[in-house]
């Protein structure tokens, strides 16, 4: 009862920085079951079974906030659906002492990849309202869907940062968008796992309770998009994802350094630059929204002067 509990609040938690993010359920639930030694395919499989309720609620709850724009929606989903079909296969098939490192080196590749963008850049959003093109969806599609079956996530991670970078379509409806046309990748994903696996592994009780926890948190996470600062919440999603499947990579078959002092050391250098991280975070963004005052307060002045100068003037 007491995982049940725990997989819930996580399922809760993931569903809100997903819902606010764009990114991070699959790969956030991914890390846990994998740490309490769930096997690699089969934590997958869980969370896109998952998935499959917490994204259809999340979608509609961002339209009903009006977070979606339908036609990135398609043309990045289908394809999406087709490489986590073929990336669920390909798990399925990989022995579980392989698939298990290489999952958190997947995971730890994604987590330093949000660590990075939002620390360091933020979001841009100087290109608004330029078209994307389907030569630029499809592949991303197609390749951020085969990660995100392979890694247990990675549809927002690979998928929200590339539309957030290319600046064309505004944050709130990159993350709509994302964690709608994510219901199309999670309902491939877990065909692919059930025709390759069946029921193999696969705890229906931990499906229901990380749903319960998604379900509750989806529509919450939809109107807190527009609250949240994305950049402290990237920095601190991709710490945590690069923390725990570091510490899963050194107590593997591969590295072999669990309960080690080099275990301690390594993890306690991470935990301060996480720290580092979420600081930086935190007063860039107090910068920003100082600098976007000050500019306010600016134009104000200059509007003021020139209503003051106007009236002034004798009337001819």
């Amino acid at each position: 009862m007491r995982t049940l509990i725990l997989l819930a609040l996580v399922g809760l938690a993931a569903q809100l920085v997903d819902g606010a993010l764009g990114m991070a359920y699959g790969v956030t639930s991914t890390t846990l079951l994998l740490a309490i030694g769930t096997n690699p395919a089969a934590a997958s499989a869980t969370i896109h079974l998952s998935e499959i309720g917490t994204t259809l609620v999340s979608g509609f709850s961002h339209w009903r906030f009006g977070n979606v724009d339908w036609k990135v929606v398609l043309r990045i989903g289908v394809p999406g659906a087709v490489g986590a079909f073929l990336g669920a296969y390909v798990l399925s098939n990989l022995a579980t002492d392989v698939a298990k490192p290489v999952m958190s080196g997947i995971l730890l590749a994604l987590g330093i990849y949000i660590l990075i963008r939002f620390t360091l850049f933020g979001l841009r959003k100087d290109r608004l309202g330029l078209p994307l093109r389907k030569r630029f969806l499809a592949p991303l599609g197609l390749f951020a869907g085969f990660v995100d079956a392979t890694g247990g996530g990675g549809w927002g991670p690979v998928g929200t940062p590339a539309l957030l970078a290319s600046g064309r379509i505004e944050p709130r409806k990159v993350i709509g968008s994302i964690d709608t046309s994510e219901f199309l990748v999670a309902l491939a994903a877990s065909v692919g796992f059930l025709l390759a696996l069946g029921s193999q592994g696969i705890n229906p009780a931990w499906v229901l309770a990380l749903l319960v926890g998604g379900v509750i948190a989806a529509p919450i996470a939809a109107w807190l998009v527009r609250k949240i600062p994305g950049r402290i919440l990237g920095s601190a999603v991709g710490g945590l994802i690069v923390l725990t499947n570091v510490r899963t990579l050194l107590r593997s078959d591969w590295v072999g350094l669990a309960d080690t002092p080099a275990e301690g050391l390594i993890l306690g250098a991470i935990a301060l630059v996480w720290a580092a991280a979420i600081t930086w975070s935190v007063r860039a963004y107090r910068n920003e929204l100082a600098l976007e005052a000050a500019t306010v307060t600016a134009d104000d002045e200059a509007l003021l002067d020139a209503e003051t100068v106007g009236s002034a003037r004798p009337a001819s």
